[in-house]
């Protein structure tokens, strides 16, 4: 069962939100690599603001999502990609249906 999550909040710079659309694409088969990692979800708002759910058994796989690849690759490509620094936050979940 899911006992952590995280929900991020992506502002994708003017212009750029079809390369955040795909960016966030691109990071689903790394994401299938992580046996804590379930569910993830990669969402469109509207033009310019995205976000990511995903969930986790426990700390640690939280903490290795947010160290491992996709983590990187966010960090690595915030100054081109997004307004602002992303939103992450930290959430416990406390029910859910999966």
């Amino acid at each position: 069962m899911a006992t952590k999550a995280l929900l991020v909040k992506l502002e994708a710079k003017p212009g750029m939100g079809d390369a955040v659309q795909e960016f966030l694409r691109s990071a689903l088969p790394l994401v299938e690599e992580e046996p804590g990692t379930y569910p993830w979800f990669a969402v469109r708002f509207d033009d310019t603001t995205f976000g990511i759910i995903d969930a986790f058994p426990d700390e640690s796989a939280r903490d290795a999502h947010l160290n491992g690849p996709v983590g990187k690759a966010l960090g690595a490509r915030s100054d081109e990609l997004f307004a602002s620094p992303p939103e992450i936050s930290p959430i416990d979940v406390l029910a859910n249906k999966l």
